[in-house]
């Protein structure tokens, strides 16, 4: 079959440019900070209790004056595991005394489970949390491994991102400074 030329050149010209343009752009990592949703309003974050790697028990109160990640991951959930590499890498771009990225392991109190998860991946910068018979997971109404709420550091929720993210890219960085700076 024939083309008209006039309708069949600029056509193709079309398909290749779109083409080379879709080479051209870097490619979107899983996790992109477009799918954080933020809360229509910063709610107060319920003083819900977990357990520190020494089985001490805190609550999220304790934790207020900081901006808060609060990540609820398990050793067994494959996405999980894929972000918390990032999770650390985050966490090592800001100091503990304002902004903090909370794992909270939903594997139950089983350091002896998590530790050895951390030291295969080298996950120097994030402390070890458990949430106990997921009482904080269910009081914050989450349903999905993993999920990361955004907390203000006047303990309230700005917002969360469901499913595994690259976090330590540059607008998961500029989401936690505009975290931090948050205090109105």
């Amino acid at each position: 079959m024939a083309y008209p030329v006039p309708n069949f050149l600029p056509g193709r010209r079309y398909i290749l440019s779109g083409m080379l343009a879709a080479a051209a752009l870097p490619a979107r990592a899983a996790g992109e900070m477009d799918r954080f949703k933020k809360a229509t309003t910063p709610k107060p974050l319920p003083d819900l209790a977990f357990q520190d790697a020494d089985d001490k028990p805190m609550n999220f109160a304790d934790l207020r004056g900081r901006a808060l990640l609060i990540n609820f991951w398990a050793t067994w959930c494959v996405p999980c595991v894929k972000e918390m590499p990032s999770l650390d890498r985050l966490q090592a771009k800001f100091p503990k005394d304002k902004f903090l990225v909370l794992p909270l392991s939903i594997d139950g109190p089983s350091r002896p489970k998590v530790a050895p998860f951390y030291k295969d991946q080298k996950l120097s910068h994030l402390g070890m949390y458990f949430d106990k018979g997921r009482k904080a997971m269910q009081g914050l109404n989450v349903s999905l491994l993993p999920t990361s709420i955004l907390v203000d550091p006047m303990g309230r929720e700005l917002g969360r991102l469901e499913g595994d993210a690259d976090w330590d890219m540059p607008e998961g960085v500029a989401l936690m400074k505009a975290a931090i700076a948050s205090q109105s």
